[in-house]
């Protein structure tokens, strides 16, 4: 169940509901862990804390794009190590 933070006034538990239902229809389930709810006067303003997603780095190495040379034969690691590198 994510958290859910109101500031600045009062809203319906209906209304409420309804900000809940909006944030799993716009992110997948389990990625909001939390959303802030500020009310100003008759607008809303809607914050939502999303859970850290892993990252992998995809490069263009030697014609290939790769996430990792894990799978790479001796050669083509060779051939890696052996290029020309721009920074």
């Amino acid at each position: 169940m994510m958290q859910v933070n109101v500031t600045g006034g009062t809203i319906g538990q209906e209304e409420l509901d309804a900000y809940v239902a909006r944030a799993g229809q716009k992110y997948p389930i389990g990625t909001v862990q939390a959303m802030d709810i500020h009310v100003d006067g008759d607008f809303v303003d809607l914050k939502y804390h999303l859970a850290p997603r892993p990252f992998s780095r995809i490069r263009r190495i030697t014609g290939y794009l790769v996430g990792d040379m894990s799978h790479w034969n001796d050669a083509k690691a060779a051939e890696e190590k052996d290029r020309v590198k721009h920074i």
